[in-house]
């Protein structure tokens, strides 16, 4: 759906699916659901089409290009008065009912299966994003720094990428782009090491204004508020060195102050198998402490720690955490508002809220109402 000049949908990595039949059936269902619960609420116009950001694992993206899956799915939006002008294409397996942590960044972009699963996503938004939406795929940051991959290897894969994006985007029509997606310790993950990260790319590409018309970054607002950056200087920053903002995750973290033992005793109750919870704690002075997951955290005396704590808990947006946690929602409003004074800087925007499956009870409702909700809450935001 349009907001403002932007598109806007939600992520369906939401609602589980490890092969294209469930992605299908997923989409059948829940997606429409939605789509219906917003028509009903009047946030959708009965004749407006509806923005999907698909989710495809590589099992399901491979399976989609086989035979006339792809025809038959490109009929189904038709049909539905549906699109999709996004595809998330950061968790490469399995993202839910299993431990995922680190290894959603496997196979990072040191490897050729990586490359070959992103090529597969274009391919599939160069046969049915709209030219008028063009079509993004959001990836991770290069690798994770447990990796310690060889980032010349990345470079040498996104520029290949990108040389081949340039082609495919001519080919279709379609402006076709990719956003590189910063998480607290991936191998770039605030806007410092993007910046660096970015001049060492561009330095080394035989074209590098064509290589920054196709590779980006994808601005997670959770993932920028949990470095304590500021959403306005941070998009000043990464713009004005001429990186294209892909993509926006419209999403929330959690906030707390660690010397409050109700706090800790809270944020214990989002502790959780499955994802990666980096915690990211910052002092009175403005240093930062980093932990690989929410239980290093809590063994690490948390107590004597003073300033803020934030916890990579993607939750939705329009929830607010029981008192003594709170979010960060004021870093998606500030990065709207920069959206409002930038409107041509970023037109994909999506929120992304998959944890669902993992709230803890009291922020859990029926997925499509959760997804409604958060929906009412974007719109009801300023640009």
């Amino acid at each position: 759906m349009k907001f403002h000049r932007a598109h806007l949908a939600y992520c369906t990595n939401i609602h589980p699916a490890g092969n294209w039949e469930e992605t299908r059936h997923s989409l059948q269902t829940h997606t429409i659901g939605v789509r219906d619960l917003l028509k009903k609420q009047g946030m959708l116009a009965s004749n407006e089409a509806f923005a999907i950001g698909l989710r495809l694992s590589a099992h399901a993206a491979s399976e989609l290009l086989q035979g006339d899956q792809l025809a038959r799915f490109r009929d189904w939006l038709t049909e539905t008065n549906t699109y999709v002008f996004t595809i998330n294409g950061f968790p490469y397996g399995n993202f839910h009912g299993t431990r995922v942590k680190e290894q959603v960044f496997a196979p990072d972009w040191t490897h050729q299966d990586r490359v070959d699963y992103t090529k597969n996503l274009f391919e599939i938004l160069a046969a049915i994003a709209p030219a008028n939406s063009g079509g993004s795929v959001s990836t991770l940051p290069g690798s994770h720094k447990l990796f310690e991959a060889d980032e010349s290897i990345i470079r040498k894969n996104l520029i290949s990428l990108a040389d081949w994006l340039d082609d495919l985007s001519a080919r279709s029509g379609k402006d076709l782009h990719l956003g590189l997606e910063p998480e607290p310790l991936g191998h770039i993950e605030n806007t410092h090491e993007s910046l660096a990260f970015f001049d060492r790319l561009t330095n080394e590409a035989s074209h590098p204004t064509s290589l920054l018309n196709r590779i980006g970054i994808n601005y997670d607002c959770c993932h920028f508020a949990l470095q304590f950056e500021d959403a306005k200087h941070s998009l000043d920053a990464l713009t004005h060195a001429g990186i294209r903002i892909s993509k926006v995750h419209l999403s929330n973290a959690l906030a707390l102050d660690p010397q409050n033992p109700a706090a800790i005793s809270a944020i214990a109750g989002f502790d959780e198998p499955v994802y990666s919870h980096q915690v990211i704690h910052q002092n009175a002075s403005g240093t930062l402490s980093r932990f690989m997951d929410l239980p290093d955290f809590l063994r690490a005396a948390p107590s004597s720690l003073t300033g803020e704590a934030r916890v990579h808990f993607h939750i939705p947006l329009d929830a607010k955490p029981s008192t003594p946690l709170s979010s960060t929602s004021d870093h998606v409003t500030d990065t709207l508002s920069w959206l409002g004074s930038h409107p041509d800087a970023c037109t994909h925007l999506e929120i992304e809220t998959y944890t669902w499956g993992v709230l803890p009870t009291e922020l859990r409702r029926p997925v499509e109402e959760q997804i409604a909700a958060e929906y009412r809450w974007v719109l009801a935001q300023s640009m």
